[in-house]
């Protein structure tokens, strides 16, 4: 920590370990969700076996795909890794080089929406143009009701930057005790965004490659060997920054405390935890719904768009 804000070294770390983690956080969640389903399941470090597979395999690629196919998963997971850079993990506040406020991390979150989107189109498959076209239908509903609730809190906060919002409300003594009605209806809009934006039951389904069932999954079948593994962990590290968007905006417990090695630790520490509590509640989400047929998806939605809406008019008025 310097006088001047949190120095970019410890920025860049702290984005490196949302990458190293994210595979951690699936395997965490896979494995609740085989408990709870009464199996064994695969061990929480599975995900790391699989993407060391992928990474050793070679590249099918589409006749009819451009050059850009084979840069899309590298664009994909660099977009996804920069919006990591913006999340805090073992510090919160004004960083000395500003990297990015949180409708930066939103913008490129939206970007890798995107271009995995394009490189579906671009392989000319069946199954990626669906998958495709479903995703773009899903991220105008979760996209604005994200930025509403970024903007609930800014107003609060006075700033968008993600980091400062988090020390703003983490220098809370009593912080749970200060919420009110506009927080807790924009934690629940959150809530209802989770399993989209993660790619979740009810609204996706990342277990299965059925054709009825697949949104970012059918985009994913185009790739292949490294490629794949890229969008794979692309997917992993977005899921761990959603988290970590929640725990900033609503639990910034842990991230304000001494400075030192020990205000380090108990971030990470409070950081962990926090995930891990988000992490449990996909997987109790995954095992106790179905999967929502496609035109149901949006009524769902809508519910978190009507309570980001009504947190962001309570902030107004």
């Amino acid at each position: 920590m310097t006088a001047k804000g949190l120095p970019v070294w410890l920025m860049l770390a702290e984005m490196a370990l949302l990458v190293v983690a994210g595979p951690l956080i699936t395997g965490v969640i896979q494995k609740v969700k085989a408990r709870l389903q009464s199996r064994e399941g695969a061990g929480v470090l599975q995900p790391y076996r699989d993407l060391a597979k992928l990474f050793r395999k070679g590249t099918v690629q589409s006749d009819s795909a451009s050059g850009f196919f084979r840069a899309v998963p590298v664009l994909v997971l660099a977009a996804t890794t920069a919006a990591a850079a913006l999340v805090p993990v073992l510090r919160a506040g004004p960083p000395a080089f500003p990297l990015g406020d949180a409708l930066m991390l939103l913008g490129l979150l939206a970007l890798a929406r995107f271009l995995t989107a394009v490189g579906a189109l671009d392989a000319g498959g069946a199954f990626g143009g669906m998958g495709a076209s479903r995703e773009m239908m899903v991220a105008p509903l979760i996209e604005p009701v994200l930025m509403m609730v970024v903007f609930s809190s800014a107003i609060f906060a006075g700033t968008t930057e993600l980091r400062a919002l988090a020390a703003y409300r983490g220098a809370w003594t009593s912080w749970i005790v200060a919420w009110r009605a506009a927080d807790f209806l924009g934690f629940a809009a959150m809530l209802v965004l989770l399993p989209a934006e993660t790619g979740r039951i009810p609204v996706d389904n990342p277990d299965t490659h059925l054709e009825l069932t697949m949104l970012h999954e059918g985009m994913l079948l185009e790739h292949s060997g490294p490629g794949l593994g890229c969008m794979l962990l692309a997917s992993h590290t977005r899921q761990i920054v959603t988290l970590g968007l929640v725990s900033a905006l609503f639990f910034p417990v842990g991230h304000t405390g001494a400075t030192g090695g020990i205000g380090l630790l108990a971030g990470a520490g409070a950081f962990a935890l926090e995930i891990s509590l988000l992490a449990l509640f996909l997987a109790l989400v995954e095992s106790s719904y179905a999967k929502l047929r496609l035109f149901r998806v949006p009524p769902y939605l809508g519910v978190g768009f009507a309570c980001a809406l009504t947190a962001l008019a309570l902030r107004i008025l």
